[in-house]
């Protein structure tokens, strides 16, 4: 009788295994789980409202060393590449010919002087014999005529002496500005000066330097807008600062300041020409260097700084996705402030504590269910 009824109690558990086993397609046929997304939270910050852009640096004072008179350059006295005081002497022109002429206009000088005198003497004592009327008129007028000649003939030749004594200084070729002197372009025995003013070197004052660069009209009508309370427009020069990024990433230690905008915009390009003030004071900014500049142009209060994979545009403009309390995505529109070189800098509809999509932005539709995820925190 046991037998029998474990006999039975076997079968019951085969029906009931095959049934159960009929019944596992439908379980799997139930709805797959919500896909998932990674996310950053947001949160409201008081950014800098900047603009990474690409300058190129120039002198602020450059001066073309040049001879003023003609001979040979008997030395170069300067240094190559070092910096120079104004009034510094760079050159001596050989001054034998030029001493020579002031000589000659100094001999010229006393002749015209002696003219002067013996005519001058000569006037006086036909006044008064033609006081007496003892000479005749035509007589004086000669007399008084050739004084005023001699007089004139003095003048000229003081002129002379005065030009002769100025080209004797030019033989000394000095620095007009303070700056650092460049590559010397004559050397020891060359002729200089003749029938033209040869160049000799060139001066540049680094200390500050110019940064050249410039903005498309859309970035520079923005630049106009008032930001926040206390920075005005472009006409309030003081509150625009400019930083300097290095060719090794790192920040120049000087700050400089906006000095400069063109009044007109380049047809070619469709920007303005805008030019910044540095201080250079250990020279480490040459000109001609490539560098990039972050324009700084006041600040932007209740903006978020999110990664540039979050934001997407349509043809309404910028909006990003965001997974709310309810898991739920949703679309936040917002408005651009520029960027750094990984995040935007945005305002716009988000709130403090949102949960911004990142990764996964193409596997959610605004209204459908998702799974946030937090991006894992970058390292150091």
């Amino acid at each position: 009788m046991r037998s029998y009824q474990r006999v039975l109690f076997i079968c019951a558990c085969i029906v009931l295994s095959v049934a159960c086993s009929q019944k596992t397609p439908q379980n799997k046929a139930s709805a797959p789980p919500p896909p998932e997304v990674t996310t950053v939270t947001a949160h409201t910050q008081t950014l800098p409202l900047t603009r990474e852009l690409v300058g190129r640096l120039a002198a602020t004072r450059v001066a073309e060393v040049r001879a003023r008179v003609a001979g040979i350059i008997l030395h170069r006295v300067y240094t190559e590449g070092t910096d120079v005081e104004p009034g510094q002497t760079l050159f001596q022109i050989d001054p034998a010919p030029l001493e020579a002429d002031l000589h000659a206009a100094e001999a010229a000088l006393a002749k015209a002087e002696a003219d002067a005198t013996n005519a001058a003497l000569t006037a006086k004592r036909y006044k008064e014999l033609a006081a007496k009327k003892l000479l005749s008129s035509q007589d004086l007028d000669s007399a008084l005529a050739n004084e005023r000649t001699t007089a004139a003939a003095v003048k000229e030749a003081q002129a002379n002496v005065e030009k002769t004594r100025l080209d004797l200084g030019y033989a000394t070729v000095t620095a007009p500005i303070a700056g650092r002197a460049g590559r010397a372009l004559v050397t020891e025995g060359a002729l200089v000066g003749q029938g033209e003013a040869t160049k000799l070197t060139t001066i540049e004052q680094i200390d500050p330097i110019y940064v050249n660069f410039s903005l498309s009209v859309s970035e520079l009508q923005e630049l106009h807008l008032p930001m926040s309370p206390g920075n005005g427009g472009l006409g309030d020069r003081g509150g625009k600062a400019v930083e300097l990024v290095l060719p090794n990433g790192k920040t120049y230690a000087q700050r400089g300041t906006l000095d400069y905008s063109d009044t007109a915009v380049d047809p070619g390009t469709g920007a303005v020409s805008l030019r910044a003030v540095v201080p250079n004071p250990e020279h480490r900014l040459l000109p001609g260097m490539f560098v990039n500049l972050r324009l700084i142009l006041g600040q932007l209060d209740n903006a978020y700084q999110l990664p540039q994979a979050s934001l997407s545009r349509d043809t309404e403009g910028a909006y990003l996705l965001v997974v709310d309390a309810d898991g739920k995505v949703q679309k936040r529109r917002v408005e651009t402030h520029g960027m750094t070189r990984s995040d935007w800098i945005v305002t716009g509809s988000l709130q403090e504590g949102d949960k911004v999509i990142v990764e996964g932005l193409q596997k959610v539709q605004p209204g459908a269910v998702a799974k946030a995820v937090s991006a894992a925190k970058p390292e150091g």
